[in-house]
């Protein structure tokens, strides 16, 4: 064990609200050594951003730490007068936020806030800052740090402004960093830089990581201890591979066991954890995950268990694996359905054919010249999705997805091409049969809040499209509102209630029922539990799944996890910068992918399996995805491409020549003039394909 920087013993937080004190901690303790990475997981509202601001005293009222200690090389920082503290912020101790935006002045240049980060704590002069400035820009992987220093934060991309604030953690020589959800709202292939980039600052400098997330596969690439906290508690704490092998808390097994894996059955339901997380303003008696475990005893309701452990390093808070560590086994999961008669056979029910969006820009051409160019959002799609059917769409930021099921929509008409739904032309509807299309084709966003209005009860909003369509009202609107929330796993007397009073989960399922008022054909589904927890996103997908079963629904499913994605789809598209470039049946997509991207994009994906973490061959892309407004010529992978010029010279077409979209198997389309599959070897060209 290495030396132990941070030690965190007993703390206790808590905040006053108008209903009572909330115990957001509850005598949290754990150590970080230096080199070591330590990985703090659970749901929303388990206490792991708390603990952060926690250990850097950084709770503001109505929050206070009641009790408990957080030795930083032996001093309590929790009795540390203010002006001590302020040298071990940002010296000894840097966090990196979830949002990058919000640790940087938009209104000042990158080397201003780094000089001034380092200035202010007096390590340095302003000529040393400058000059460590560039070494940190270039150490973080930024090409040309010596004019980017000059840019703004708006000119960066979101995995560069990570990198910048990444740069700023390390910029007075820390040993210790917190990084709260520094991956979330990332892209596979930039997280995977992002991760990369944190394990070398790790293994080279010795700086101790505390790396907060919601997902196990991040942790089992990047992290060498864990810590499970469920309702302000640490409820198993134990090295990567022992825990992910063998969880001796039924919580830590349900969150396993919740998560997607690009290996797993898709015709197996994942296992969500049932109920919700306990109101810690007046917690349950007992141990606080005994109304959702599967295997409470009546003492788990009645005493809260004390922390067992091994002698060695691994601890854990419950009474049914006791002092052995042994916990029964999950409960079995639902058997599949029966296969129904495959509707992907049928007429398509929508079919889009050279598909393009452009949208004017104005870009700068000389000092006090400017002019306006149409960028292509998305350039020459084609796709069909049959009842019945999911069709996943998946790709990095700015490649498209969302534009696609925008113009699908209306919301942005598509520049040219044809959208066929039912067999008609919808660019050539109007008036009611326009606004029928409307209603047969509805949109899931992302947040669920921002689709509700919090002034309406969800019976409100759930009725509020029944009378927009004049489907129904009064009486009739009250009951097909009961049926949507029954149908969707809630109970009817939920309607009386407003937004703010569920869950994340719990609104998702909101969403889905009032798009279901209007019995659409078709659901666009723009990253609908990307910002759930595993176990909620585990919820929603079975819920859909049940639902296009039922209902016979088809599905555009955007998403950029990738094996979320694949668990839900029947076939997959992958879209880079604007264009399709693979598509496939999800499972062949997945396992033996046609196009580089496609195998980067994977091969990004972290797998809950610190074992075949560390046997995967990884393929990481190299900067962001360039800008739609002077895209590569040709093929707009080649300059990232990882069988491309860039590592065989001799393969020109690719910089001279657009590959076109072809068959390359059954069923299978890719877009590249070496369609080969990366994991078996050399490349084949075209012509040897066939």
């Amino acid at each position: 064990m290495s030396e132990t920087i941070l030690s965190v013993r007993d703390l206790v937080t808590t905040f006053d609200t108008e209903r009572g004190q909330v115990h957001a901690l509850n005598g949290v303790s754990f150590d970080v050594g230096a080199g070591e990475t330590l990985g703090i997981v659970g749901e929303s509202g388990s206490g792991k951003s708390v603990t952060a601001t926690s250990v850097l005293r950084m709770v503001r009222a109505p929050g206070r730490i009641e009790s408990g200690e957080v030795r930083y090389h032996g001093r309590n920082l929790v009795e540390l007068p203010e002006r001590e503290l302020r040298k071990v912020r940002g010296g000894g101790i840097s966090m990196i936020f979830q949002d990058p935006m919000s640790s940087l002045n938009p209104v000042m240049r990158i080397r201003d806030q780094l000089v001034e980060a380092m200035t202010a704590h007096g390590k340095f002069t302003g000529a040393q800052a400058r000059t460590r400035a560039v070494d940190l820009m270039r150490r973080v992987g930024i090409a040309d740090p010596e004019s980017r220093l000059a840019d703004y934060p708006y000119a960066f991309s979101g995995g560069m402004r990570q990198r910048v604030v990444i740069a700023m953690a390390l910029a007075n020589e820390p040993d210790v960093i917190i990084a709260d959800e520094p991956t979330t709202a990332l892209d596979v292939t930039i997280q995977a830089q992002i991760l990369d980039l944190l394990a070398e600052l790790n293994r080279d400098l010795g700086t101790a990581i505390v790396l907060i997330t919601h997902n196990l596969g991040v942790v089992a690439r990047s992290c060498k201890r864990v810590a499970v906290m469920y309702a302000g508690r640490i409820v198993e704490q134990a090295p990567v591979d022992e825990l992910f092998a063998a969880p001796r808390h039924p919580y830590t097994r349900a969150l396993l066991a919740a998560t997607p894996q690009l290996a797993g059955s898709r015709e197996v339901p994942l296992v969500p954890i049932e109920g919700r997380p306990p109101d810690l303003v007046t917690p349950p008696p007992g141990c606080t995950y005994a109304p959702r475990c599967y295997a409470a005893t009546a003492r788990c309701h009645e005493e809260r268990p004390p922390d067992f452990g091994d002698g060695g390093n691994r601890v854990w808070a419950c009474w049914v694996s006791g002092e052995d560590g042994d916990l029964p086994p999950l409960p079995a999961p639902p058997a599949p359905p029966e296969r129904a008669e495959d509707s992907r056979t049928e007429k398509p029910l929508l079919t889009v054919e050279n598909l393009l969006k452009t949208f004017p820009v104005t870009r700068r051409t000389g000092r006090l010249r400017r002019e306006t160019v149409d960028v292509s959002a998305i350039d020459d799609v084609d796709f069909s999705i049959a009842p019945g059917e999911t069709l996943g769409l998946v790709g990095e930021s700015g490649c498209g997805k969302s534009t696609v099921a925008k113009a699908l929509l209306g919301i942005h008409p598509a520049t040219s091409g044809t959208i066929e739904f039912d067999g008609r032309n919808v660019g050539t509807l109007r008036g009611t049969d326009l606004a029928r299309y409307r209603g047969q084709t509805q949109l899931v966003f992302q947040d669920p809040l921002s689709s509700l209005n919090p002034r309406l009860t969800i019976g409100d909003a759930i009725a509020e499209p029944l009378l927009v369509h004049r489907i129904a009202k009064g009486a009739p609107a009250r009951r097909r509102v009961g049926e949507l929330l029954e149908l969707v796993g809630l109970e009817p007397r939920a309607a009386t209630r407003y937004p703010h009073e569920f869950s994340g989960g719990q609104l998702q399922r909101v969403v889905i029922a009032r798009t279901l008022a209007v019995e659409p054909r078709l659901l666009v589904c723009d990253e609908a539990v990307s910002a759930l927890d595993v176990s909620l996103q585990a919820q929603i997908i079975n819920l859909l799944q049940r639902l296009q079963r039922e209902l016979g629904l088809a599905y555009l499913f955007i998403g950029h996890d990738l094996a979320t994605v694949r668990h839900i789809s029947h076939r997959i598209m992958v879209m880079y910068l604007g264009r399709v470039v693979e598509s496939g049946p999800s499972d062949e997509v997945t396992a033996r992918p046609r196009h580089p991207y496609t195998a980067s994009l994977l091969s990004a994906v972290p797998a809950p399996d610190p074992a075949a973490e560390r046997r995967r061959e990884r393929i990481v892309l190299s900067g962001d995805v360039p800008s739609p407004v002077n895209p590569p010529s040709a093929c707009r992978f080649h300059t990232r491409c990882p069988i491309g010029p860039a590592v065989h010279p001799e393969r020109t077409i690719c910089a001279t020549e657009r590959p076109v979209l072809r068959q390359v198997d059954p069923g299978r389309f890719a877009a590249c003039h070496f369609p080969g599959d990366l994991g078996a070897g050399r490349p084949t060209l075209v012509s040897e394909a066939s």
